[in-house]
């Protein structure tokens, strides 16, 4: 049993069974809404990259600068000091804040790491102490 069908009936099914120009140009109006705010939240988070990458090499000029004072077994005077340090090829300014504790044989240091001199925006921060060892003449 063999079903023939006309041409006209070909052409009637196509031009029911299709997209309409204005469907055509809703979808590509969604696609491109959808492509532009994935593309912006990529744009956004490469700009977040750089200021992860500051803020980790920040942590390590603070952790660098408790770690030479350990291991010179610096007694540092109470007070604040301010330098530079440079890391991964940026340079960063520094603060640290030595503070007495309870304890005559600690001392608490604070640094804070900055992207300029103008210590605006702290990019890290780290406590630590130092100890005077009861053997040490300091």
């Amino acid at each position: 049993m063999h079903i023939f069908r006309t041409g006209s009936e070909f052409q009637q099914r196509a031009r029911g069974s299709g997209f309409t120009l204005i469907e055509v140009l809703v979808a590509l109006a969604i696609i491109a809404i959808a492509l532009m705010a994935a593309l912006r939240a990529a744009g956004q988070g490469t700009n977040n990259v750089g200021e992860l990458r500051a803020r980790l090499l920040a942590g390590w000029v603070a952790e660098n600068l408790l770690a030479e004072h350990r291991a010179r077994r610096d007694w540092l005077p109470l007070g604040m000091q301010r330098g530079t340090g440079h890391e991964g090829g940026l340079d960063f300014a520094w603060r640290e804040e030595v503070i007495a504790t309870p304890n005559p044989s600690f001392r608490r240091v604070d640094v804070r790491v900055f992207a300029t001199v103008e210590e605006s925006h702290s990019l890290a921060h780290l406590a630590g102490f130092v100890v005077n060892s009861p053997g040490s003449a300091r």
